[in-house]
């Protein structure tokens, strides 16, 4: 089974509604450049004109020309990768690269029929890979890239790139969360950022408890946009996990403790209403006009304060734990390499080689909102007091396991069943569904 997600183009739900309700008002609906990447990834990419390769070979075109099919992250994607592809043509004359765009909704169809009728594209940035690997489509990592580029990547990238002892995929953009908070609102409320999930839920209470109009503590989206990375969160980190590649294991005791506490975060009055019905998108939207104390939230959260209320004052720590220990939930889409019929692995080394040096790779992933998956680009970033959060978190990121067959299933059963934490289910009658929906996959 081939399955594509990419975290960052989780889909908006009716559940919206229910956000604009908590301010009384319009909430912003025009999301910024790099904003487009969280929730708007497919909407903007249908306004980009993609193109199919320009020899339509899919491997036909001679060792010295690559077929590219990318997504769009936002607006200005394509151009982005133009910018390579003409660098790396002039680096290295003689190699043309066809370059395809395809909106997050059409990749999974476009490469589909690409590898059925035998026009496999040559490179593919894309998010799950394990289900390509399985029918020995592509090249391991190692015979793609030099030795120094394979070298850069961080670590914590690397597992999540590999099924079994073998890398195929090449992390690309990563992206992990940190707690946004609202120094403002944790001011009246006599709190300080929290570490620990008790003082988080000290915090939401404090802040629910001055009684401001529409103002609530800790926003918590368990809607179907994103509830399996919130969830995740949670249970990452009180020692829990979602299983790996071999098996997923939702229904464990740590899970458990973990999706009590949130139920507890909602019947203690720490967080918004209906925060089963809430998502992430609408939700951020919340706490950048100033109505939410806390939310994870994502490097391009930063764009989008800029854009849309340059004057919050926000400071960004790191998630709260169960103990305080560091965590945060990390996520990476992947390029990958496909075999097709063996006579570009030179051109594909060279192009590969060429993205990942740093004056060339930390240009691309910042300018889509971003971080850095090696460890060259993350000394470049080192500097940046907006992205450092982000940065310092990623050697303790724990990824969903992607690589699992079941885990597509798995993802949909958080999406639909989390949110009854916060309408009152049974904890572990929740876990218990779930798991048995995962393993029906």
């Amino acid at each position: 089974m081939i399955w594509f997600q990419s975290a960052h183009h989780p889909h908006r739900s009716a559940a919206r509604s229910a956000v604009d309700n908590l301010l009384g008002k319009d909430i912003m609906r025009k999301s910024s450049r790099i904003g487009a990447v969280i929730a708007t990834a497919a909407v903007a990419s249908m306004a980009l004109s993609s193109c199919g390769f320009s020899n339509d070979s899919g491997g036909e075109g001679g060792s010295n020309s690559i077929d590219l099919l990318v997504p769009s992250y936002s607006d200005g994607t394509q151009k982005l990768w133009e910018g390579v592809i003409a660098g790396f043509e002039k680096e290295n004359p003689g190699i043309t690269v066809n370059l395809e765009v395809q909106s997050w909704d059409n990749l999974n169809d476009v490469v589909t029929t690409k590898v059925q009728g035998g026009k496999a594209p040559d490179i593919m940035n894309g998010g799950p890979f394990a289900g390509f690997a399985a029918d020995d489509l592509l090249y391991p990592v190692e015979d793609v890239v030099s030795p120094d580029t394979a070298a850069d990547f961080q670590e914590s990238f690397v597992e999540s790139a590999s099924v079994g002892d073998t890398q195929f995929g090449l992390p690309l953009i990563a992206s992990s969360r940190t707690l946004f908070v609202n120094n403002d609102l944790l001011a009246k409320a006599g709190v300080d950022a929290p570490a620990t999930w008790d003082e988080l839920l000290a915090a939401g209470k404090a802040i629910n408890a001055l009684g401001l109009p529409s103002t609530y503590g800790y926003g918590l989206p368990l809607g179907s946009e994103e509830a399996q990375a919130e969830s995740a969160i949670w249970f990452f980190g009180g020692g829990g996990s979602f299983g790996d590649a071999d098996a997923i294991t939702i229904d464990t005791p740590e899970n458990l403790e973990a999706a009590t506490f949130i139920q507890r975060m909602v019947d203690e009055g720490a967080t918004q209403p209906d925060a089963g019905a809430t998502d992430r998108t609408p939700l951020i939207d919340v706490f950048i006009q100033g109505n939410i104390g806390m939310i994870e939230g994502l490097p391009p959260t930063v764009g989008q304060i800029e854009e849309k209320n340059p004057d919050l004052n926000y400071s960004m720590v790191p998630i709260p734990t169960k103990d305080g220990s560091a965590f945060t939930l990390g996520v990476a889409d992947h390029l990958m390499a496909f075999k097709n019929d063996g006579d570009k692995k030179e051109a594909i080394t060279k192009f590969f080689d060429y993205l990942y040096t740093p004056e060339v790779y930390v240009k691309w992933v910042t300018t889509e909102g971003f971080l850095p998956t090696t460890t060259s680009g993350g000394e470049q970033l080192a500097d940046d007091e907006k992205l450092k959060v982000f940065l310092d978190a990623l050697p303790d990121a724990k990824f969903a396991p992607t690589t699992n067959s079941n885990w597509s299933a798995t993802d949909a059963a958080f999406k639909s069943l989390v949110g009854q934490l916060a309408q009152g289910k049974d904890p572990k009658a929740v876990l218990a569904e779930i798991q048995a929906k995962s393993d029906e996959g």
